[in-house]
């Protein structure tokens, strides 16, 4: 019997315009190694300290803020170079995950950190009601004063960088590559906010649960427009806000 295999990615067309990747059973699996690993580079320490500080409190802020600006920084540019270097085995690069530049973008960007401040309040006061009505009282976690009052100067080219960081490997990179294996933007979004979630945990579990309506408001964003500048501008408006509100 002769055995026929597509051993390499092909784009196929659908509905005479529209693209489609046609995408081997090896291909995909190391896919979801390259996305696995960059995830645990990227994001594993992150979600340790983040379970360390929902345990220990605030009592340890001071410590772990002034860590995590400096661990934030370093780790965060390797990371990016680590994204490059695996898009760039398929010949693709960051503007294929969405980074692309327009003037718009910024006024797209204001727009986005409204909407997503606004789903933070709305999520907030639904999280809170049911967890009020059916539960006791929950340990406060780290807040954003908390971790802002104890900023140092590394805290600005984290704010610079940690967008970009976030926004091109947990929002552009995963959702792409969730879509690109699944064929389900729906999972590819609930994949983005579940690993986002998972290392802002430090906020307590209610104060998690509420931001990630936020970050909802940025899945479903990029799920639509498929652009992640915009993305990358509200991210850094709001890390930028924190530290200029709080400090």
């Amino acid at each position: 019997m002769i055995r026929l295999e597509i051993v390499s990615t092909e784009l196929a067309p659908v509905d005479g315009n529209a693209r489609v990747e046609i995408l081997t059973s090896r291909e995909k699996r190391v896919r979801w190694f390259e996305l696995s690993l960059v995830l645990v580079i990227a994001f594993g320490g992150s979600f340790l300290s983040s379970l360390f500080l929902l345990h220990a409190g605030k009592a340890a802020v001071p410590m772990v803020s002034e860590f995590r600006w400096a661990r934030g920084f370093i780790q965060e540019i390797p990371c990016l170079f680590l994204l490059w270097y695996v898009l760039s085995r398929r010949h693709r690069g960051f503007r294929d995950i969405g980074l692309r530049w327009s003037v718009r973008d910024l006024a797209v960007g204001f727009g986005l950190a409204v909407v997503s401040y606004i789903a933070y309040i709305i999520g907030g006061f639904v999280i809170y009601q049911i967890h009020h009505a059916f539960f006791p009282p929950a340990t406060s976690g780290v807040s954003a004063a908390d971790l802002s009052s104890h900023s140092s100067l590394l805290a600005i080219p984290f704010a610079v960088i940690n967008p970009f960081f976030e926004e091109l490997i947990v929002r552009a990179y995963l959702m792409t590559e969730v879509k690109a294996l699944t064929g389900s933007w729906f999972l590819a979004a609930m994949s983005s906010v579940a690993v986002q979630w998972s290392y802002h945990l430090y906020y307590g579990w209610d104060v998690s649960l509420s931001i990630a309506f936020s970050f909802l408001v940025f899945s479903i964003y990029f799920a639509r427009a498929r652009k992640a500048t915009p993305l990358v501008v509200a991210h850094g408006l709001m890390d930028f806000w924190a530290l200029l509100w709080w400090k």
